[in-house]
């Protein structure tokens, strides 16, 4: 394998220690993402994942290439048109980075297409689930195809001829077209046209009595609206002849352009944007089968692409994504993932006044095992209550049918105070963002953008309460959006509280928004861009210190990126004091692990399954006196000096062991965990004979639902379940519960 990263680079020495800032010393942040990818389509090609949910990561593994070419891979390109010279910390120029992306996506591609091909179809048609070509279906069934064609479908399409009175037209980004070879008569060469595959209608078309391999009847059987297409095309350019069709595909550059100084109105800037980047440059071009070579250089020629590296032939079919129509078919049930319902957990799951739970103690959600539902309803019985008398909350992607939104623009028409933090640039929701801003503008809630050059991606809600005569503030702040699709879907953790330290400095983080107006000094919030980059350096600082005086020490961090320098080079330095560093990151890592004299002591490991890991958890021993924080912020450049973040120590004792255990289970995943390599590289971790497998996410579901059976068996005899964790708690900590629990039945009485 032509492998993109050189596993041969080593640390350049500079006395008796290597230079921490050398090149050799980091991994390239876009070949490290591309691994995280090819992580997600090694599940696709495993023959221990269900059929469809093979099916599901494959269409994963399709879409995240696309974002990738929309955003990073045309932002390298801007730096090569724009003659930038800029350095990546592992030393790599914008070229040989492009060389490389484009390397190991070939290579990717062409995996994706085998597997595809040979294996996944292959398999769903044994099972009556089969794509086949118009030429394939029963002749009823192509009569009603060939009837969808001429009434629904033929009225809406463009034939365009290229030729010098018709130029090549603009084909839209991810959409599906057919290039057509045409012959006329006494043209010198053959002609070319174009017919873009309508977006606004089905691609998949169902169709009857088509036979599997086997000879039996298919349960479902789909031919593609574009073969359909080039079936009839000799109908949509009559009078020449056709030669051949193939179909292609482009991505373009899809990210915003925005200058907050000079946009007199953000929402309406940034709507004037989206319409303006459907017209971004093409990055990549994706061709079915084997076009001929003059046909394939003109169209390589209208998008101004490079032959060699921009270009994808593949097989099968294009725009995967797609495909999840057929992930979802309801009668197949058992290709699938075994069902999982989010679990409603206590003390939430039975309390009639949730106030009143949240005062008893702060409360730890581990989504999508613990319902987001009872956040939802959180948010819900707030919005109803006539106590509460302002509600503040941060939106960064709140999705479709929001039920957050519409509880929120209640509460404003019911006349209580709603502030909303809208990120309207969020990527890729731009457009569900600004529907939802108006939403909320006219139902009466104050919207606001945040702070100008910076995106608010903290996770935050703000309720104030009138209660026996004074106001009371309650908080939620998590590790994941306020999505309840996304909640169902990421790991992440949330955190419902009543501790005023924290409420004031949740209260003081809205006036920032809203305001400009910081605080002093914040109580127990960490916040970026302010000093959450200076803590996080000085944690791990400490850390090494702890090691060189011989007191306890270790990290051990869940997070989806790590690609801050200086960061790692902290990192670096612990591990040459002996700190343990464990590292859970789902996605990019900068940072080579094992290296000699370097970061010997420093684990990397990656979780790849049927929930998208997402949470941020960050665990210091600190000289045996365990610290552990809850973030919306990975360690990348981004979060800690362009956007809004927050960190939260965690001080409840039972959550804080809650929260160490829920790394040591991820990290002791064997399953479906990988290590990094100092090279780059990525193996699965395999259990040893005398271990016992673990799947850390599997074991989640199974503590969720044990919570809720231990919950309903002792409903009977107690009221109030206040139960973090189903194993038994270690002695200590069985005290500390007890002494809570006296100290909050003193304060009742």
């Amino acid at each position: 394998m032509n492998w993109p990263l050189d596993p041969q680079k080593k640390p350049h020495v500079g006395g008796d220690r290597p230079e921490l800032q050398a090149a050799s010393l980091y991994l390239n942040r876009e070949l490290s993402w591309l691994e995280f990818n090819a992580r997600v389509l090694a599940e696709a090609r495993s023959d221990q994942v269900p059929l469809l949910e093979r099916l599901k990561f494959h269409a994963i593994a399709s879409s995240n290439i696309d974002e990738f070419f929309m955003v990073r891979v045309a932002g390298l390109k801007q730096q090569l048109s724009g003659d930038v010279s800029e350095f990546a910390p592992d030393g790599m120029t914008v070229l040989e980075q492009l060389s490389a992306i484009s390397s190991r996506v070939h290579e990717l591609v062409a995996e994706q297409n085998e597997d595809l091909i040979t294996n996944v179809f292959p398999r769903l048609a044994e099972l009556g689930i089969v794509l086949v070509k118009p030429e394939a279906v029963p002749p009823d069934a192509l009569a009603l195809l060939d009837t969808f064609f001429r009434d629904e479908v033929f009225p809406v399409l463009t034939p365009i001829a290229i030729d010098p009175g018709h130029p090549f037209p603009h084909v839209r980004n991810k959409s599906l077209n057919i290039g057509v070879m045409l012959s006329r008569e006494g043209a010198s060469e053959a002609g070319f046209g174009v017919v873009q595959v309508p977006t606004m209608l089905p691609r998949l078309l169902a169709v009857q009595g088509v036979l599997t391999p086997s000879g039996g009847q298919a349960k479902h059987a789909f031919v593609l609206l574009e073969d359909l297409i080039a079936r009839h095309v000799g109908a949509i350019f009559p009078g020449v002849g056709i030669k051949g069709v193939y179909v292609f595909r482009v991505t373009r550059n899809f990210d915003l352009e925005i200058d907050e100084e000079e946009a007199e109105d953000l929402l309406q800037t940034i709507q004037q944007e989206l319409r303006r980047r459907e017209r971004g440059n093409a990055v990549r071009l994706e061709v079915l089968g084997d076009p001929p070579a003059s046909s394939l250089i003109k169209l390589i020629r209208a998008l101004k692409l490079d032959p060699e590296r921009d270009v994808y032939a593949c097989k099968g079919l294009l725009n995967i994504y797609d495909l999840m129509k057929i992930v979802s078919l309801d009668d197949c049930r058992e290709l699938r993932d075994e069902p999982f319902t989010s679990q409603l957990v206590p003390p939430l799951r039975e309390a009639d006044d949730i106030f009143a739970a949240i005062r008893d103690g702060d409360v730890l959600l581990h989504h999508p095992y613990e319902s987001f539902d009872l956040i939802v309803d959180f948010i819900s019985r707030a919005a109803e209550d006539p106590d509460v008398l302002a509600i503040k909350q941060t939106l960064y992607r709140a999705g479709g049918e929001s039920a957050i939104v519409k509880a929120l623009t209640k509460a404003a028409e019911s006349g209580k105070q709603v502030t909303a933090v809208v990120e309207l640039k969020a990527r890729f929701d731009e457009e569900s963002n600004i529907v939802w801003a108006r939403t909320l503008e006219q139902s009466g809630v104050h919207v606001v953008y945040g702070l100008m050059g910076l995106k608010t991606h903290a996770k935050c809600l703000l309720v104030v309460r009138r209660e026996k005569g004074r106001l009371r503030r309650y908080a939620h702040l998590a590790t994941g959006n306020y999505n309840s699709t996304t909640a169902r879907l990421y790991t992440d953790v949330s955190l419902l509280t009543f501790r005023q330290d924290i409420c004031e400095d949740v209260s003081s983080l809205f006036n920032l928004l809203t305001g400009y107006s910081a605080p002093p000094k914040w109580n127990k919030l960490v916040v970026a861009p302010i000093d959450l980059h200076e803590r996080l350096l000085a944690l791990i600082a400490r850390e090494t210190e702890h090691s060189l005086q011989k007191r306890p020490s270790g990290i051990t961090v869940k997070m989806n990126s790590l690609l801050d320098a200086e960061v790692i080079e902290a990192l670096y330095k612990a591990s040459q004091a002996g700190v343990p560093i464990r590292l859970l990151v789902r996605g990019i890592c900068a940072l080579r692990p094992g290296l000699p004299g370097v970061s010997e002591t420093i684990e990397v490991r990656a979780i790849v399954d049927r929930f998208l890991e997402h949470g941020r958890i960050f665990h210091f021993t600190n000289g045996g006196v365990d610290e552990v924080y809850l973030a919306s912020a990975d360690w990348m450049p981004r979060n800690f000096h362009r956007r809004v973040e927050v960190m939260i120590p965690i001080d409840d004792a039972i959550l804080r062991a809650n929260l160490m255990e829920m790394l040591v289970v991820s990290w002791n995943d064997n399953v479906k965990s990988w290590a990094l390599s100092s090279d780059g590289r990525y193996t699965r971790v395999v259990a040893k004979s005398d271990v016992p497998a673990v799947r850390s996410q599997q074991r989640f579901i199974d503590l969720a639902r044990e919570k809720v059976r231990i919950a309903e068996l002792t409903s009977r005899s107690s009221k109030r379940l206040h139960l973090f964790q189903v194993a038994p708690l270690p002695l200590d900590l069985q005290v500390l519960r007890v002494g809570r629990r006296k100290r909050r039945d003193k304060k009742n009485r």
